[in-house]
């Protein structure tokens, strides 16, 4: 049972990975397809798409998938998720920000370390993924996660009753554990991460809408109607 919950992480990573992968494609190299989202040198097209949502599929279940009107909803989802995706990658180019190989060995071990041996390897080979494709799809989601970091979290001050408001809403949770071999800068520490990446993904809707102007999105209607309509 564990190994297939799992199977279902692995999956949804991946789905958020090869749309990450796909949406930062540069322009230049995609001169032959027709393409379906556009901001400036960040490109994806229709072929990029129909890799994508293959995938994102699998995240779902097969009854969902029979239903149009979900079917049709998943589309949406994922041209939404494209669209935020490139958005922020050409953010991350305007501030300058990369990612090191050293943030990459660290997060690709600490992925592997999550996962029973073999089991994400297995993954990608039954989504038909490579590894170098993965890799780069991780380093464009990290790069993702840094560019929200500097523009959201960092932005964001934790006080005194913040913390003292968190812990009696956990204390007031019976079901909750203390991990004892925390020291109390250790836990608040913690405390002030974990608030500031809960008060960034409730601004994070508000923040990306702001940035758009400064990035216009062409989308190619005329192919995502015959995506839909197909």
């Amino acid at each position: 049972m564990k190994c297939k919950y799992l199977n279902i992480l692995v999956i949804a990573f991946l789905v958020s990975i090869i749309c990450f992968t796909l949406a930062c494609s540069d322009s230049k190299s995609k001169t032959n397809d027709a393409y379906l989202l556009r901001v400036r040198e960040s490109v994806v097209t229709v072929e990029d798409f129909k890799k994508a949502f293959e995938i994102a599929k699998s995240a779902y279940s097969h009854n969902i998938m029979q239903d149009p009107v979900a079917y049709r909803e998943a589309q949406y989802r994922l041209l939404n998720q494209m669209t935020e995706e490139i958005i922020l990658h050409e953010r991350a180019k305007d501030l300058n920000i990369v990612i090191s190989e050293q943030e990459m060995e660290q997060a690709i071990a600490d992925i592997k370390g999550d996962y029973p041996e073999g089991v994400f390897e297995q993954t990608l080979l039954e989504n038909a993924i490579s590894y170098e494709i993965w890799k780069k799809g991780l380093r464009n989601r990290l790069l993702m996660e840094k560019v929200v970091a500097k523009e959201l979290e960092e932005q964001i001050t934790i006080n005194s009753q913040d913390i003292a408001k968190y812990y009696q809403e956990q204390l007031s949770n019976s079901d909750s554990e203390t991990d004892n071999t925390q020291t109390p800068n250790n836990i608040n520490e913690m405390i002030i991460k974990h608030l500031r990446r809960e008060k960034a993904e409730k601004a994070y809707k508000t923040w990306i809408s702001k940035l758009q102007p400064d990035y216009p999105v062409e989308i190619n209607w005329e192919q995502w109607e015959k995506l839909i309509g197909s």
